[in-house]
């Protein structure tokens, strides 16, 4: 079992993440690409003091990158999307 911080790495502020914010009280994470659903919900709610409904992951493949001649790839990573009971929030979002 890891600590919620090897589990949930960052918060993504990303267009897409305060729309989902303000229709349906989601928010969206990077997280440790080996962590499961309850891993995810557990540590989320020890870091921020809410409840978490539901958690959706989806693993994003890094983009092919090309400096001139030189080709490289950035890594892959996981995100996941919380739930939040109605009434709680995160107050890192809320300056977004």
């Amino acid at each position: 079992m890891r600590g919620p911080h090897q589990a949930v790495l960052k918060p993504l502020l990303t267009e897409k993440g305060t729309r989902l914010k303000e229709e349906g009280n989601q928010y969206l994470f990077r997280v440790a690409k080996t962590a499961n659903k309850v891993e995810i919900k557990q540590a989320i709610e020890q870091l921020f003091k809410v409840t978490v409904l539901e958690v959706r992951t989806a693993r994003v493949r890094g983009k092919v990158k090309r400096l001139g001649r030189f080709q490289g790839r950035r890594p892959d990573w996981k995100k996941a999307i919380a739930t939040l009971k109605e009434g709680d929030s995160i107050e890192l979002y809320e300056g977004a």
